[in-house]
Order: structure tokens, then C-alpha cells, then sequence
């Protein structure tokens, strides 16, 4: 058996975890992760091999920005030095050269007056010699790490190893890339991910052979354990059940129609410091310099759109990845609680129908997140859009709905916290290259604690439509108030009309009502968008309206929690219970009288001044209508 070294020192080798040390500093640095110096004593190295070394330490630094990742080679004569470095597979670029250039200078730290060295930082490895290695596979030593849970079912031992050796496969015969990293749904509710890797320099069945000695190790070693990581000098496993690597043009095997419980987990634990507080956070950090050259130093032209308290900015990185970029107004005094709580919230989570965070940046007084880049913009702007909701077939928006759904049951149940959102709303949820929905902006979520179900605040925050009433007259949320937008969201989603301001229209009441008298009468089917006449299913519009009235029902304890909206929305023949009425329309009086052009087209989120509003509200109870009105 190799040689076990600390888990915090050494946590996942050389493809470690997806994560920068975030301190708040002008300078970040990789983290280090361990050395072995292979020789055992220092011993006084040559002036020529001295000057050789720092050749070779030199060119592998200005190297890595250039080349895939990876590369090799040797300097000196007679006082041969063999250099070489080795980048994660899923990092290239700038990240690479930071990582490689990270190690190059303190590698005579690590193993001072070494002729021999191997040194592991998050993102990469580096190793010299005064001996050509280059192609010779290196199993021993090795190294181990291991996570606390233990695995649920006997059976994941037998799956696990078995979809190990297949992306040992891809990497080493399908795709000769060396490295390979993809996930596999072990269960209905469970996601399991891995990734090996081995030295470049080696050759297909050299890796291969690398690779599958270090798998032998797991059935010694690991048996029980669901995360486990072995690696030696030149190859690497690592098998987890969160998405531990960088997401790139290599797509995930995951079906899209799969529901996504993957929830991020990275090895360290950090902190970031604003001008307030601490944050704890696994969140990786990105330079400054690279957000600026990546958007073009924040220009108009790389603007994407203005936000509540911020812009947000297209850029691309230069691994060409493409990103969006918020950056909080330095003017804005509430935003700085909402970025520190957006970071918290949601670098803890990840999954399939949420917007991604990759990084952020808290240089120069900049507070900056940055985001996966969503090429089709947000349901607000194809919803509300004449010409492009022409795109959204009812396909299409049952599918959104779906998605939302399961986006909205991760936070509540399956993430590991339980993260109340409170600010969903059609400009909220993004959709991505395919048109899948991505939950985003997290800026008012609220993390519950175990067994806690409700809180209270007093400074209610949110938009106008989209509040329940519990939260917007009481300040009271929950998971039911999220529930609740969802119902908005999957009526404005059905009819392309707004929740905010629909009584001003020919129908003189708002959607809730109106959806729920057409639905008494029978003629749900009137409230459905004109342009999904010849596409729409009418069980499926008649069941969607169905749940949606379920949600919006004014006591919370009689709307579903979204594992029934789930259940509900896949199920063919589920007996659905009757709702009872909707909420009174919470948010602004808004007068007939104000001109089109003087509205807001664009909901943003603010503090709510609360007044209640029944201009005409009608509900159905048995045969009857009641006309309700405000004094």
C-alpha cells in the first residue's frame, strides 16, 4: 500500500476540485496540495544543473499559456534537466499558465536542493528530474483520500468501478485524450461522477495500465466509501456523487430528461472577506485581469442588461469559454448583502435547471459573480416578445415548466440546504443553448436550517405578482412561497401575459382570478396563449392550469410542495385535488391612466411598500360568483 497522506493537505492530488483559495487579495495563488521530493536528502546541486533547472522551471511557465494544458521537454547536456507539466484536463489557458507558473516558483521551496521533484496544486502537476521519465508510468508511491458517507446500496461498488473502467476506456481508446470526465444517474435521485487522468507524456496503453492500478487500489481501500480519489505521479481516479470538475465541450452522458441532484461539495474550505464579513464558501476565486480583458474592460457593447442592483456582462475567458459577468454597482448600498448571500446561496449548489457559478472577484472594490453564459437570454424576453414566443411551442413551454419544477424541488428538498428563493419570476429563470430553464439570480434566497420550515423578516423584498400574500402582507416565507410564484410563472408561461398589471387589460381583473373563473366555468382552455393553437394539448394545458391554481391558493398549507407539483406534472391519470380560491393581487395600485411608455418593461426586484389591490376580483364558489372590490 502507498504512502496515505493528510486528506486536508493533499485532498484530491493533482485533478483536484474546482477551487482558488479566496482570500480577498490582489495576488490569488493556486493551492498547494503536497510534494515528493523522491530523493531523501538535499544534496548541493551543480551550478549548471541549478542553471538548467530554472531554464526548464522558466519555459514550463511561459509555455502553459500557449499550449493544450500540457507539455514537456528537457534542457543542458551533460547536466540534462527533463522537465514537464501536466494541467487538469478540463483547464487550459490563463488557468493553466497560473497554476504552472504558481508551482514553477515555489517547487525549490517544496523540495529544496532536489535533482528530483513532483509537486500537485489544484489545477495542475509539475515535475523535473535529472533522469528522462518522460513516458514511464509511475505507480508507486500512491496517494489516497477518501469522503466520510458510506454507500447506500451494496450494489454502487459494482456500478461505480464498472463506469470507472468505461471512462478509463474513453480516455484511453476512444478519444486518445488521456482524460475523461462524465456522470451516470445511479438512481431516480442520485448522481454519481468521476474522473481519471493520467501524464501526457504517457502512451494510450501506459495510461491505461497507470489507471487501472490505481481501480485495483479502490477494493482495498475504499469499499464502503461513496468519494474516493487515488493517484500516483503520473495518473489519477476520482469518483464522487457532485460535479467536482469544470464543465466543457466534453458534455456530460446524463439524459436531459433526467432530473438533476447533484450538489457541489469542494474540498476546501474557504473564506472571502468583504468590507462586512467573512463569507465561508467553497466558491473559487478569478482575477480581476481576467474578468476585465474577458469583457472587454466592461464595455457597452459586451452589456448583456442592468439588473437591481448591478450590470451583467457577457466576456469569454481565454480557453473560449464563453461567461456572464455581474458586476455590483459600487453605488448600490443594498447590494452588498445581496452578493454576499447570493455567494453563499448558491456556491453550494449545483444542479442541471440552476444557473452555474463558476467564480468570483472581490478586487479593486469590485463584487463580481461569474456565471455560465446563456445564449437564449430569459423566458421574460421570448414570453412577452410577439416575435419570439413564436419559438415557444407548447412542447417547449411544458418543458420549461418541468424543468422549473425540478429546479425548484433541489432547492427545497434535495440540495443539502434547504434554499428558499424568493424572487422567482419569468426574468429569473434563463434558458441555455437547448432552451432548458436555469433558475437564476439568488440574491434573496434564504438558507433554512435543518427542520426549520418557516421565518419571518421585516424587510420583505421581491416583485410585484410573484409575492404570496403570507410573505408580502406578514413577511412570513417558506417553501409554499415559492410554490406559490411557480403558479404565477406556469400561468404567464400558458397565457404570454403578465401577472403584474394584467387587470388593467380588456379582462379587468388580475391572471389568478381570471385563471381560476375560466376554470370554474370550464374554459381553461381560453386562457391558453393564441399561438399554441396548433400545438397545445389540451389534457396537458388543462392539468398544467390545473396545478397552478393549486399553487396560488391563498392559505399556504393547502398549496402542494413541489415533489407533488413533480409528481403531479408526470403523472397521465393522478386524481388532482380541487384548489380553492387564489390570493387577493398583492403589489402597487397601478393606475389606468399611466402611459404604456411610462411603465417599467422589466420587473426588478426591490423593496415592497405593501398595499392590497381587488380591482374586480372574481371567484366561483359552486354555481355563484362573488364580486369582491376595494374600498
Amino acid at each position: 500500500m502507498g504512502t496515505q497522506l493528510n486528506v486536508r493537505s493533499m485532498c484530491f492530488g493533482f485533478l483536484l476540485s474546482l477551487s482558488f483559495s479566496c482570500f480577498t487579495y490582489t495576488q490569488q495563488t493556486p493551492i498547494y496540495q503536497g510534494s515528493y521530493c523522491q530523493n531523501t536528502t538535499q544534496e548541493s546541486l551543480t551550478t549548471a544543473y541549478r542553471t538548467n533547472l530554472e531554464r526548464i522551471l522558466s519555459w514550463m511557465s511561459s509555455d502553459a499559456a500557449t499550449s493544450k494544458g500540457y507539455n514537456y521537454t528537457s534542457i543542458g547536456n551533460n547536466t540534462t534537466v527533463y522537465g514537464l507539466y501536466n494541467c487538469r484536463g478540463d483547464v487550459v489557458g490563463y488557468f493553466c499558465q497560473f497554476c504552472v507558473s504558481n508551482a514553477a516558483r515555489e517547487v525549490p521551496q517544496h523540495c529544496p536542493n532536489r535533482v528530483s521533484a513532483i509537486v500537485w496544486y489544484d489545477f495542475c502537476i509539475l515535475r523535473y528530474s535529472n533522469e528522462n521519465f518522460f513516458g514511464k508510468i509511475l505507480t508507486y508511491p500512491t496517494w489516497h483520500a477518501v469522503g466520510t458517507k458510506n454507500i447506500s446500496n451494496k450494489e454502487e461498488t459494482k456500478k461505480g468501478e464498472d463506469f470507472m473502467r468505461s471512462l478509463i476506456r474513453k480516455a484511453t481508446v476512444e478519444t486518445n485524450k488521456l482524460y475523461y470526465m462524465d456522470g451516470f444517474n445511479l438512481s431516480f435521485t442520485q448522481e454519481r461522477y468521476g474522473f481519471v487522468q493520467c501524464s501526457r507524456d504517457l502512451t494510450n496503453d501506459g495510461c491505461r495500465e497507470c489507471l487501472e492500478a490505481m481501480l485495483a487500489e479502490v477494493p482495498k481501500l475504499y469499499e464502503q466509501k461513496l468519494g474516493w480519489s487515488i493517484w500516483s505521479g503520473t495518473c489519477m481516479i476520482k469518483y464522487d456523487d457532485y460535479m467536482f470538475y469544470l464543465p466543457n465541450n466534453q458534455t456530460s452522458s446524463i439524459p436531459e430528461s433526467n432530473p438533476e441532484t447533484d450538489g457541489i461539495r469542494l474540498s476546501s474550505f474557504h473564506k472571502i472577506q468583504t468590507e462586512e464579513t467573512y463569507l465561508n464558501t467553497d466558491l473559487p476565486i478569478i482575477p480581476l485581469i481576467t474578468v476585465l480583458q474577458s469583457t472587454n474592460n466592461f464595455s457597452e457593447a459586451s452589456k448583456l442588461g442592468e439588473g437591481g442592483f448591478g450590470s451583467v456582462y457577457k466576456g469569454i475567458l481565454p480557453d473560449g469559454r464563453q461567461i456572464a459577468v455581474k458586476r455590483l454597482s459600487k453605488f448600490s448600498g443594498q447590494g452588498s448583502e445581496e452578493f454576499n448571500n447570493e455567494v453563499m446561496s448558491i456556491a453550494k449548489l449545483q444542479h442541471r435547471n440552476l444557473v452555474r457559478l463558476f467564480a468570483c472577484c472581490l478586487e479593486e472594490n469590485e463584487k463580481i459573480l461569474v456565471y455560465e453564459y446563456m445564449p437564449n437570454a430569459s423566458l421574460y424576453s421570448h414570453l412577452f416578445d410577439d416575435e419570439k414566443r413564436k419559438q415557444l411551442d407548447w412542447k417547449l413551454r411544458l418543458s420549461i415548466i418541468n424543468g422549473i419544477a425540478r429546479g425548484l424541488l433541489y432547492l427545497h428538498e434535495d440540495s443539502r440546504l434547504r434554499v428558499i428563493h424568493r424572487d422567482l419570476k419569468a426574468s429569473n429563470v434563463l434558458l441555455d443553448h437547448d432552451m432548458n430553464p436555469k433558475i437564476s439570480d439568488f440574491g434573496l434566497a434564504r438558507a433554512f436550517e435543518i427542520g426549520q420550515y418557516q421565518a419571518n423578516t421585516k424587510r420583505v423584498m421581491g416583485t410585484y405578482g410573484y409575492m404570496a400574500p403570507e410573505y408580502a402582507m406578514q413577511g412570513l416565507f417558506s417553501v409554499k412561497s415559492d410554490v406559490f410564484s411557480f403558479g404565477v410563472l406556469v400561468l404567464e408561461t400558458i397565457c404570454a401575459r403578465k401577472n403584474n398589471g394584467f387587470y388593467l387589460s380588456e379582462h379587468g381583473q388580475t391572471l389568478l382570478l381570471y385563471a381560476w373563473r375560466t376554470w370554474c366555468e370550464g374554459k381553461c382552455l381560453e386562457l391558453m396563449d393564441p399561438m399554441l393553437e396548433k400545438s397545445f394539448k389540451a389534457c396537458e394545458v388543462e392539468k398544467c392550469i390545473h396545478i397552478a391554481l393549486l399553487c396560488v391558493q391563498e392559505n399556504a398549507t393547502y398549496r402542494p410542495t413541489m415533489s407533488d407539483v413533480v409528481m403531479m406534472l408526470g403523472s397521465d391519470n393522478m386524481t388532482l385535488p380541487k384548489p380553492k380560491h387564489p390570493a387577493f393581487s398583492v403589489g402597487r395600485k397601478v393606475s389606468e391612466e399611466v402611459p404604456k411608455s411610462k411603465r417599467s418593461k422589466n420587473l426588478c426586484s426591490t423593496d415592497v411598500t405593501i398595499s392590497i389591490t381587488l380591482p374586480s376580483l372574481l371567484f366561483c364558489s359552486a354555481a355563484k360568483e362573488i364580486l369582491l372590490s376595494a374600498p
